[in-house]
């Protein structure tokens, strides 16, 4: 049984900054892909950032520039540098792991954003 608990969300101010942990429950290599979702209130689910295990990371255009992820293998944990933070970051963020071989998509219970003044 896979798990990936998140932590760091909370409210914050336009301009300011969070980071968020992704603590995954067996070694963060032995999936393919590490990632981060968001869902704001009425809307879908939307992809943030990943990392591709061997290849390279990846940016949402609305967040590039402004959010970086990064890995600890010593803790298995997966995190998200949120900086310059805009209201329209607001939104529950995911924690997701993915296996190619066999196909298989792990999900956190998510944690809170909220960017308000």
């Amino acid at each position: 049984q896979v798990q990936l608990v998140e932590s760091g969300g909370g409210l914050v101010q336009p301009g300011g900054s969070l980071r968020l942990s992704c603590a995954a429950s067996r070694s963060i290599f032995s999936f393919n892909v590490m990632g981060w979702y968001r869902q704001a209130p009425g809307k879908e689910r939307d992809f943030v950032a990943d990392i591709i295990q061997g290849t390279g990371t990846n940016y949402a255009n609305s967040v590039k520039g402004r959010f970086t992820i990064s890995e600890d293998s010593a803790t298995n944990t997966v995190y998200l540098q949120m900086d310059s933070l805009k209201p329209e970051d607001t939104a529950v963020y995911y924690c997701n792991a993915k296996l190619f071989k066999p196909q298989a998509d792990y999900w956190g219970q998510g944690t809170q954003v909220t960017v308000s003044s």
